[in-house]
C-alpha cells in the first residue's frame, strides 16, 4: 500500500483538457474535436496538436465541469456516442488527474463521412 504524502495536487486546466482530449479521441465514432464557435456555420476539426481548444474545463464547488465540441462520423448512433464520451472522459479524469467530476457535456457541432 502507498503511503500517503501530506499535501495538496493540483492539476492546471490545460492538463486536464489535453486529457479529456486524448480519451474523447479514442472513443469510436469520434471524428474530432472543434472549436466551441463555429463563425461561419462550419466546424473544422482541430489538428492533434490542438485538441485542447475544443474543450472547456471550468472548476466548480462540486468538482470540474466539462464541454466537450465534437465531430461525429455519419451513421453511427449520437445518444450511444455522446454516453459512451461522459463515461470515458468521467472514467480518464478520475483514474488519471483524481479530480470530481460535477458535470460533462457533450455538444456535437457536426457530422462527418470518416475518410
Amino acid at each position: 500500500m502507498a503511503d500517503k504524502v501530506p499535501g495538496d495536487l493540483h492539476v492546471a486546466n490545460d492538463v486536464l483538457a489535453d486529457i479529456v482530449g486524448y480519451a474523447a479521441m479514442e472513443c469510436y465514432g469520434v471524428v474530432g474535436m472543434t472549436a466551441p464557435t463555429a463563425a461561419d456555420g462550419i466546424a473544422k476539426i482541430l489538428p492533434a496538436s490542438r485538441l485542447r481548444r475544443g474543450i472547456l474545463v471550468k472548476p466548480t464547488e462540486e468538482g470540474v465541469k466539462v464541454d466537450l465540441y465534437v465531430v461525429i462520423e455519419y451513421g453511427t448512433n449520437i445518444s450511444a456516442i455522446s454516453q459512451n464520451l461522459v463515461d470515458q472522459v468521467t472514467f480518464a479524469l478520475k483514474e488519471y488527474a483524481c479530480v470530481p467530476i460535477a458535470d460533462v457535456d457533450v455538444h456535437v457541432q457536426d457530422v462527418k463521412v470518416r475518410k
